[in-house]
């Protein structure tokens, strides 16, 4: 980067207002290309927000924006990407297009300008210079590759390289690094540091991993409240603590307390199952009311998988799920749900909620017919009612039950999708990553939520493949490698040093 000149960015008083929610209030950020910034913040403090104001999302802002010394309006993601701005979020399917080649992907604007022009589309060109922009950042992806058929840590390479050969200035990744493994991580992270030091963009990385930001970043702005409450270098003597304070305002304790609950009978119990493409084979385990039981395995070991098998989303082909001795193996969802099974799933935005629909219906959805009227209508009044119990029980930050769920922040999105089964009333819940992208209070919340649903005599499934969550809050463990359980463990007499080796396929 010896040389390149240095790009400023300076925003300054910036406040945006949703219907009853003051998101941002005279927010000030800074940052220059080269760099690589943390931007973090408990579950609505407004980071996300205040991203989407500098991509030209949140375009109704007030405040000033400055790149470079000179005041710039951004009302548009187009006046955003002509500055030289990039968003890369944490659901890359967005942004991507997955009919097409990759090749095609990175070189939309050349696409969509050669055809509006009605030119020629010059291919070996188009696939030369995708492949060019991957090899700068040191990626090896076929171009000529649909991108359906890739991984999402390749598919954030795509959208990475795409804004690299854009020549941004500028670039915010938004939970990068939530779906991917431990070595996908490190693979973006040589990535991200090469775009900064090699290519001179300034990088905003929003995470609620902080070792990550220890390892990855060199500035860190944190937010609370809609306000930026810290601003600061980060230096060897400052650790995860004090930034968990500040996120939250007051002392908080590292270690979660797991209360002792009663556990009783056997409630769950898989019997050999098999997936019918074989993406889980010969699982067999038990879940004992009141108990929960983790899951523990790497991205790839087959969690969700096993999931979505127990749930009916995936078809078992071997073995059977039984519920209190009895097989009741689903063959779909609506099954599941009838037999008194729940699934809180990893793609909470994709599989758990409905963003575009307020807070109430989804709040309600798993259980219609109690809110039914003697002639089969819905009436709405029920609805709302049992929703706002919920959510004065669940703490969903909320101007109110009208709310639509995509505004909600990540943490209040998963209180949503746990609530709705709380109507229902299920016998065994599931829950699939349940604190992906979700901040340390959150997490609290959820814990406690779990905590609460087994003390009620509910069984648990906990699949998870952040180990220190499955040693607070379970009470035993299987391990999954490859599809199958290689281990099981009583977790008061483990450890995450214990489950990592299995995981990776100790034997």
């Amino acid at each position: 980067m010896d040389g390149q000149k240095k790009s400023t960015l300076n925003m300054r008083d910036i406040s945006i207002e949703f219907p009853g929610v003051k998101a941002l209030s005279n927010v000030d950020f800074n940052m220059e290309s080269g760099r690589i910034y943390a931007l973090i913040g408990a579950n609505g403090a407004g980071k996300s927000t205040l991203m989407k104001v500098l991509s030209g999302v949140n375009s109704h802002y007030t405040g000033q924006v400055f790149i470079d010394g000179q005041e710039v309006e951004i009302r548009s993601p187009k006046a955003a990407k002509e500055l030289g701005i990039e968003i890369v979020y944490q659901e890359v399917d967005v942004a991507l297009t997955p009919s097409l080649s990759v090749a095609e992907n990175i070189m939309t604007n050349v696409l969509v300008n050669k055809m509006g022009k009605k030119q020629f589309i010059n291919w070996n060109y188009i696939r030369s210079a995708a492949k060019d922009a991957l090899t700068r950042l040191g990626v090896d992806i076929d171009v000529r590759k649909p991108v359906s058929e890739l991984t999402l840590a390749e598919k954030q390479m795509v959208l990475l390289a795409s804004a690299a050969r854009e020549r941004c200035k500028f670039l915010v990744l938004d939970e990068p690094t939530a779906p991917l493994s431990n070595t996908e991580t490190e693979n973006l992270f040589k990535v991200v540091r090469r775009l900064a030091k090699e290519e001179n963009v300034g990088i905003v990385f929003i995470s609620h991993r902080l070792p990550e930001l220890f390892e990855i970043c060199e500035h860190i702005t944190i937010m609370r409240d809609a306000r930026v409450v810290q601003d600061m270098d980060i230096t060897p003597e400052l650790t995860s603590k004090q930034i968990v304070e500040y996120m939250l305002g007051r002392k908080f304790d590292e270690v979660y307390q797991k209360k002792n609950v009663p556990i009783g009978d056997a409630l769950l119990e898989l019997d050999a199952l098999t997936e019918e493409s074989d993406k889980i084979h010969g699982v067999s385990l038990t879940v004992r009311s009141g108990e929960i039981v983790g899951i523990a395995g790497l991205v790839g070991a087959g969690k969700t998988e096993l999931c979505k098998t127990i749930f009916g989303a995936y078809r078992s082909s071997k073995g059977s799920v039984n519920l209190r001795g009895k097989n009741i193996t689903p063959k779909s969802p609506s099954q599941a749900v009838a037999r008194r099974l729940a699934l809180v799933p990893e793609e909470r935005r994709k599989e758990g909620v409905i963003v575009v629909d307020p807070l109430y219906a989804n709040i309600t959805i798993s259980a219609l017919q109690k809110f039914l009227n003697k002639i089969h209508f819905i009436v709405k009044r029920r609805q709302v009612d049992a929703a706002g119990k919920l959510i004065k029980d669940l703490g969903i930050k909320t101007p109110s039950e009208n709310q639509i769920v995509a505004n909600l922040s990540g943490g209040n999105q998963q209180k949503v999708v746990v609530g709705k089964w709380l109507v229902s009333d299920a016998d065994v819940y599931i829950f699939d990553e349940p604190t992906k992208g979700v901040d340390v209070g959150a997490k609290q919340d959820i814990f406690k939520l779990i905590e609460d649903l087994a003390a009620q005599g509910k069984g648990i499934i906990y699949a998870s493949c952040e180990f220190s969550e499955i040693m607070a809050i379970a009470d035993r463990a299987y391990i999954m490698f490859d599809g199958g359980i290689v281990k099981e463990v009583k977790v008061s007499e483990s450890s995450e040093k214990e489950l990592l080796y299995y995981s990776t396929g100790g034997n």
